[in-house]
């Protein structure tokens, strides 16, 4: 199979046999345009300008540069073959997600620049029946909080072997593997490298490992930002730094405090941090996540050492200094959560824009912009900053925009089975 990633990070494509494989990885394939940014159950947006103003016209789709990817746990191992949408000249289009942000990169490396980044992901193992969903867990920790415990690593010991020798033959750099603060809960995270693009590849593929084995092993898993209301919240942190054409640190002063080129890319992931909320929280159940208190980031805030802020600069030798994004969830497209803080922290430098003050301490109460707490504030917030058409194709904008509205309309008419519960005989 063939197949390109969404707005919301949903595989779409081609299931391909015999010689017409090697012709669709050589030659490419075309599939309609619009296919990017339909909405999550799949349906074409409503009216869409994509659809009707040029005919539901086709895009172009080449192979990336992975190899076809074998994945294990189908009943018949099946490769799967990343695409992405491209002009005909074969440089990456704007309008994909990872041309999006293949073409950020590409104006680092025109001021040669390179990023370095790696990725922390969470998530959690459930069982669902047609009644529940649950966290697994066996005995007192189906119940329990295991924050680092090593006793819940070792009951999952066997899905774990297979995630990571899965991702080593899919080329993907796995570092730790802990329990996380929820039952059922666990984070992994991938290795610093060279590339926002390559990271980006990395991380979208491992949460696919992560839920074809979890299959394999008679469970689930879900990558939703907050899957248990009274537990804790799935995120998806991304850490990086910025070297220059001599393999130097740019964020890097010899102490503690960075650069002012860190202050810049901070001030830049500052400014563009509400219009991009939605790229970090895309859809209804994003928003649980942020609470104060939970460790999710609620005010436009940075500081050193403080994991209560949306932006962290970690403590470390300084030739690895580098920036925290603490705000997206795991939930969100890699893609598009990359294109928007390498974009950000660009226009930053660019710019030499000057941040807020750190943080020290409670960065709950700090006297900050806060970030759009619910879908239709993050929705507007990125359709309406103009300064959004400087890192993004307009036609995202306006389709991933549309795609959210759609969404929206559609949740906003069902009616939930607690609601009914609530209000059927009591009012």
């Amino acid at each position: 199979m063939m197949a390109v990633v969404d707005y919301n990070g949903i595989l779409r494509g081609k299931r391909l046999t015999g010689g017409y494989i090697q012709t669709s990885i050589k030659d490419g394939v075309r599939m309609p345009l619009s296919i990017v940014g339909v909405d999550i159950w799949g349906n074409d947006i409503e009216n869409s300008a994509q659809v009707f103003d040029n005919g539901d016209a086709d895009g172009f789709f080449m192979a990336t540069n992975r190899s076809p990817l074998l994945q294990s746990w189908f009943d018949e191992p099946t490769n799967l073959i990343p695409i992405m949408m491209v002009e005909d000249d074969g440089s990456a289009n704007g309008v994909c997600p990872r041309g999006a942000l293949a073409k950020i990169e590409a104006e680092y490396e025109a001021k040669g620049l390179s990023i370095v980044s790696a990725t922390e992901l969470e998530f959690h193992l459930i069982k669902r029946t047609d009644e529940s969903v649950q966290p697994d867990g066996d005995g007192r920790l189906k119940t329990s909080a295991a924050v680092e415990c090593i006793d819940a690593m070792q009951e999952k010991e066997a899905f774990f072997k297979e995630v990571y020798a899965t991702a080593d033959a899919w080329g993907i750099g796995l570092g730790a593997a802990i329990s996380e603060a929820s039952s059922g809960q666990y984070e992994i995270n991938l290795k610093h490298q060279a590339g926002a693009v390559q990271i980006a590849d990395n991380t979208y593929f491992l949460k696919r490992i992560i839920k074809g084995v979890a299959k394999k092993h008679g469970l689930e898993a879900t990558f939703m930002a907050k899957p248990f209301g009274d537990g804790a919240g799935n995120g998806l942190h991304v850490h990086f730094s910025v070297l220059d054409a001599d393999g130097d640190n740019i964020f890097d002063n010899g102490g503690d405090e960075g650069t002012p080129v860190l202050r810049h890319a901070l001030a830049g992931l500052e400014l563009f941090m509400q219009s991009h909320m939605l790229l970090f929280a895309p859809h209804a159940n994003s928003y649980r996540r942020f609470l104060p208190g939970s460790f999710a980031p609620t005010k436009i805030v940075w500081g050193y050492d403080n994991r209560l802020t949306a932006l962290r600069v970690p403590n470390g030798p300084p030739k690895a200094r580098r920036i925290e994004h603490r705000v997206a969830g795991a939930d969100a497209n890699p893609y598009m959560v990359l294109a928007a803080i390498m974009g950000a922290a660009l226009y930053g430098m660019n710019e030499r824009l000057t941040p807020s003050e750190p943080v020290v301490g409670n960065a709950y109460n700090a006297d900050r912009r806060e970030l759009p707490l619910n879908w239709t504030q993050a929705v507007e917030a990125f359709s309406q900053f103009e300064k959004n058409q400087e890192l993004f194709d307009a036609r995202v904008i306006r389709m991933l925009g549309a795609c959210k509205q759609q969404e929206q309309i559609t949740f906003g008419v069902e009616i939930s089975k607690f609601e009914y519960e609530t209000y059927v005989e009591t009012v």
